[in-house]
């Protein structure tokens, strides 16, 4: 792959040598997917699932060129018709060149839809697009993996914010999917997705159709470091010294959460400073959230007193594990514990707060640092 310019990546993937780490989590994925385990993929969002997912295809092209992989993000899909046209977009005509002869035999394949061929916008890249009924939606589906099956080849298809499905207005889709999926031994699935509760919920209920069909990885933060090593090694490549108990401060003030290092290391690096130290990184955060701050407020100003109060003591806090404890309630003057637990299901539900292992937190953490500068009584 390409060099790039800037080595701390925050969208996208360029190759292992911009990958910090994760070397057990690619090694135990791969080796689930070869061996038959489908994989449950979760993690907070911007924890790096997409950059794992897409570390694994890299090194499962290398030792297997003949190989398919695909990625799919089904988050704006509202319906199953949305994710059968965006599956189809994925796979269809890529497992094979595009020649006029596999156009006629593609054409000949699907027999349900109607297909579109046309090229990309942007890239150029021949594209095909699905034009079926909706009472064609299920034969559809069966369809395209039809085709995957009998495509003669290994594919790994990744399927990320996999919960969406949850929220479909039809009834059995998880059952529908199960039911093609469970007999396509060599499609490989990894359903990634980051509301941990409902993927949980999906896969481990004994109840739901995908119970125990899948081996689980939930991704952790990477061991610092392991990451402190990757990022002042491309720092001294690009000619910048940034001292071990720096990065450890950068490290441990957003929990190792992968993206907020990754884009601050990003911001730090194309900066002239030669000596990265304790100043220059508080003069990036402020710049950061100085650019972000209209988004706060109008994000802020939605909340209504209780949800705004609660979420400003959970920033002051950092992590809380106990929610209506009576030092933290007492400490932070909220209301009973009915408009505490009231609140906190608004704040969760629309992800401005997130669960972890050691308690609540402030989704966004750029948004947590804004929210400790608001006065708070005599606190």
């Amino acid at each position: 792959m390409n060099r790039i310019t800037n080595p701390f990546l925050i969208y996208g993937y360029a190759g292992p040598d911009y990958f910090c780490d994760r070397k057990e989590d690619t090694q135990k994925l791969i080796s689930a997917l070869r061996n038959g385990r489908n994989i449950t993929l979760m993690s907070p969002r911007r924890m790096g699932k997409t950059g794992l997912i897409k570390n694994a295809f890299y090194q499962i092209h290398q030792e297997e060129p003949e190989a398919a992989c695909f990625y799919m993000d089904i988050f704006s899909t509202t319906c199953l018709n949305d994710f059968i046209i965006l599956l189809g977009q994925t796979v269809i005509g890529k497992l094979d060149s595009f020649s006029q002869r596999t156009l006629a035999s593609l054409t000949g394949f699907f027999k349900s839809c109607h297909l579109v061929f046309s090229s990309d916008p942007l890239s150029g890249v021949p594209q095909v697009t699905l034009d079926f009924q909706p009472t064609q939606a299920q034969a559809t589906l069966k369809e395209i993996f039809d085709y995957l099956g009998m495509s003669g080849k290994e594919c790994y298809i990744a399927i990320d914010e996999f919960q969406q499905i949850v929220d479909y207005q039809e009834k059995g889709v998880e059952g529908l999917l199960r039911s093609y999926i469970q007999f396509l031994p060599h499609v490989h699935f990894i359903f990634s997705g980051s509301k941990q509760h409902l993927m949980n919920e999906i896969f481990s209920s004994v109840k739901r159709p995908f119970y125990r069909s899948t081996e689980k990885m939930t991704l952790q933060t990477i061991a610092k470091e392991a990451y402190s090593r990757f990022a002042r090694d491309w720092m001294k490549r690009g000619n910048k010294q940034l001292d071990e108990d720096v990065f450890d401060e950068i490290y441990e003030r957003f929990g190792g959460h992968t993206w907020y290092v990754q884009y601050i290391l990003n911001r730090l690096y194309g900066q002239s400073k030669s000596v990265i130290d304790r100043g220059v990184v508080e003069a990036c955060l402020t710049s950061i959230i100085q650019s972000e701050i209209d988004s706060y407020q109008l994000l802020y100003g939605m909340l209504t007193e209780n949800q705004s109060t609660l979420l400003r003591a959970i920033a002051r806090e950092g992590i809380v594990a106990a929610i209506n404890s009576s030092a933290f309630v007492k400490k932070y003057r909220l209301k009973g514990t009915s408009s505490i637990n009231t609140a906190l299901k608004f704040l969760l539900d629309k992800e401005y707060v997130f669960r972890s292992e050691r308690g609540y937190c402030v989704y966004d953490r750029f948004m947590e640092l804004w929210l400790r500068s608001l006065p708070y009584g005599n606190l």
